[in-house]
């Protein structure tokens, strides 16, 4: 149930990256929105993490997190806001995802 609840942090966090993204495109009103969305999945996603730190390794709950973060934040950044996805993007993402992967194989719980 920690990993579920890692994983489900590591996802709002790049919820909260999205709703930043947006926030900067937005103008008017939307603004305030997705500034709520960004402090909501915030929330929630640091709420999944103190959860998940109860029973997993903290090292290994932090690097995990911030990689689903940095993994999903990137690849929104290249299929929404159009960011360009060259060979070594990619490659450092897939090292990234195969780090994460190394973690939850070799962590105790």
């Amino acid at each position: 149930m920690n990993w579920l609840f890692l994983i489900l942090g590591g996802l709002f966090e790049v919820g909260f990256t999205f709703c930043l993204g947006k926030a900067k495109e937005s103008v008017g009103q939307s603004v305030y929105a997705w500034y709520g969305g960004f402090v909501l999945c915030l929330f929630l996603s640091m709420f999944l993490l103190i959860k998940a730190t109860q029973q997993l390794p903290l090292g290994t709950a932090y690097a995990v997190w911030t990689g689903i973060g940095a993994v999903g934040t990137v690849l929104i950044g290249i299929v929404i806001f159009k960011e360009p996805a060259t060979f070594w993007r990619l490659f450092f993402i897939f090292t990234l995802v195969s780090s994460i992967i190394g973690l939850k194989a070799v962590s105790p719980h």
